[in-house]
């Protein structure tokens, strides 16, 4: 594809916001842009990455793009966060100034550094009472993020989501160090660049957001992800508005893949639907008979699991927490995946699997789905927060995972003299020895070390007052029903039935 250098112009940067999921990533988003998309993200977090353009004048007074991408804080994200890390020119590593540096902040720095992504820091809730800046900046040095005055390099600005405060200055600052980096693409060429998110939608059908990296996609062009592949029929901009054309560094959606593509996988525009289809087949020729995913047994008992999503990035993040989740004796294992809403047709295509699970995030379930799972007795259950669906599946791991039942010892006492003995009932005293010997307790009866039999206690005293136990090196008397007669020398030994 021509790509001639004497043709490459400035491009807007394009800018991964990224940070704990709860220092305010999509709260400066949303300062920045006037609207409020927080309040409609479940449980106030993002949950999939979203792509904003803004226009912010530089330090000449001139209108510049900038094109943002809102990355999940939530750990189970990483690889969405990985991929937006990977696709953006800059990265914005945004830190709470009451809360400073937190696991996922290392891991984003960590993903940020590894993509060799240029980095600003932004130490946000500068505005709040527990706000400490300089606490932050030693935060983030002792976790060996060097800012500009603090042994390092790395520009920063401190910011307010709630108030604005700073966010001017981080623009600004964002287009200084885009023109210091001078990122360029080159108009002319066929667009190219990565998918954000793919989902399926009930009206609409299949779609993708896509962000370019170089050249320009038109109306009439044909799109390229592997073996996926769409027509540039609808085609619509970050705000949902259709358009004829976009360039570099644009956030676009377009509908009617033939297939769900891949989230993060490269795309390519073609003039034509041969050449198209010639590089769907080309893919499909490379990568043929080269899949090496094989499900081995583990011995463990499987529980199956059906699994939909609203988008294709979901999906991933949910696959990584599923697969945590397991024990010594039984695993997770999804069997069937997919986005858009969960019907009667995944319940059947699943072909009676026992004990299986079936999980909807962010999507619908048909009533005829819902009908079906009760004549099937299928547990489906649907979440909007992934913690919530993992707290959920560690529960339903607890209760269908095979049980070990184990002896547990509570307690020993050694028989000192055996008293009067009626037919079924007998009354000995003893001395205990380990643990401690409860009252109505099954017992084994041991002697020289083997059981010979079993007994129940039906009475306790200590010092001729009724007890409900007898703790360790206390002598009692006990009454004990058993068909064995019990002599002096002998152990009782309490125990305990234990499901592990």
């Amino acid at each position: 594809m021509e790509n001639k250098n004497d043709n490459q112009i400035e491009r807007p940067p394009i800018v991964a916001v990224m940070g704990h999921i709860d220092h305010g990533k999509s709260t400066i988003l949303d300062y920045i842009r006037k609207t409020n998309i927080t309040e409609r993200e479940a449980g106030g977090i993002t949950q999939h990455i979203s792509a904003y353009e803004v226009v912010h004048k530089d330090e000449k007074g001139k209108d510049k793009k900038i094109t943002f991408l809102d990355t999940p804080g939530h750990e189970a994200f990483s690889k969405m966060r990985e991929r937006g890390a990977k696709i953006a020119d800059i990265a914005i590593l945004v830190v709470s100034a009451e809360d400073g540096v937190k696991p996922q902040t290392i891991e984003a720095y960590k993903t940020i550094v590894d993509s060799k992504t240029p980095c600003i820091v932004a130490i946000n809730k500068i505005d709040k009472p527990g706000a400490d800046i300089e606490k932050t900046k030693m935060s983030l040095a002792e976790n060996e993020i060097y800012l500009e005055g603090y042994g390092g390099t790395t520009p920063f600005a401190l910011v307010s989501a709630k108030t604005g405060a700073g966010i001017d200055e981080l623009l600004t600052l964002i287009l200084v160090l885009a023109e210091m980096e001078s990122f360029t693409g080159n108009a002319n060429a066929g667009a190219e660049g990565f998918i954000l998110e793919s989902n399926l939608d009930s009206k609409r059908g299949i779609q993708a957001t896509l962000i370019i990296k170089n050249g320009t996609l038109k109306k009439g062009m044909l799109v390229t992800v592997e073996d996926a592949i769409c027509a540039t029929r609808i085609m619509e901009n970050f705000l949902g508005k259709t358009v004829s054309e976009a360039t570099f560094s644009s956030p676009v959606r377009l509908v009617g893949f033939d297939k769900v593509p891949k989230v993060g996988g490269a795309f390519i525009g073609y003039q034509n639907k041969k050449e198209a289809e010639e590089a769907v087949k080309n893919w499909k020729n490379k990568t043929s008979g080269t899949s090496t995913d094989k499900a081995e047994d583990s011995g463990k008992k499987l529980i199956p699991i059906i699994l939909k999503a609203d988008v294709s990035g979901s999906l991933e993040a949910i696959e990584k927490e599923i697969g945590k989740i397991n024990t010594e004796n039984a695993e997770f294992r999804i069997v069937q995946k997919g986005v858009g809403p969960i019907s009667e047709n995944d319940l059947k295509g699943a072909g009676g699997l026992q004990n299986m699970i079936i999980i909807g995030f962010n999507v619908k379930t048909d009533k005829n789905a819902i009908e079906y799972a009760d004549r099937l007795g299928v547990t489906l259950s649907s979440f909007d927060i992934i913690y919530k669906m993992t707290d959920w599946l560690k529960e339903e791991m607890e209760k269908r995972r095979p049980k070990i039942e184990t002896v547990q010892t509570i307690g020993k006492a050694k028989i000192l003299k055996a008293f009067s003995q009626t037919k079924e009932r007998q009354i000995v005293g003893g001395k205990v020895i380990e643990g401690n010997i409860l009252i109505d307790q099954v017992v084994k009866i041991i002697r020289r070390e083997n059981e010979i039999g079993r007994a129940r206690i039906v009475n306790l005293e200590k010092g001729k007052t009724k007890t409900s136990s007898v703790e360790e090196g206390t002598e009692f008397g006990m009454m004990i029903e058993s068909k064995i007669e019990i002599v002096a020398g002998d152990v009782v030994e309490c125990f305990a039935l234990v499901q592990k």
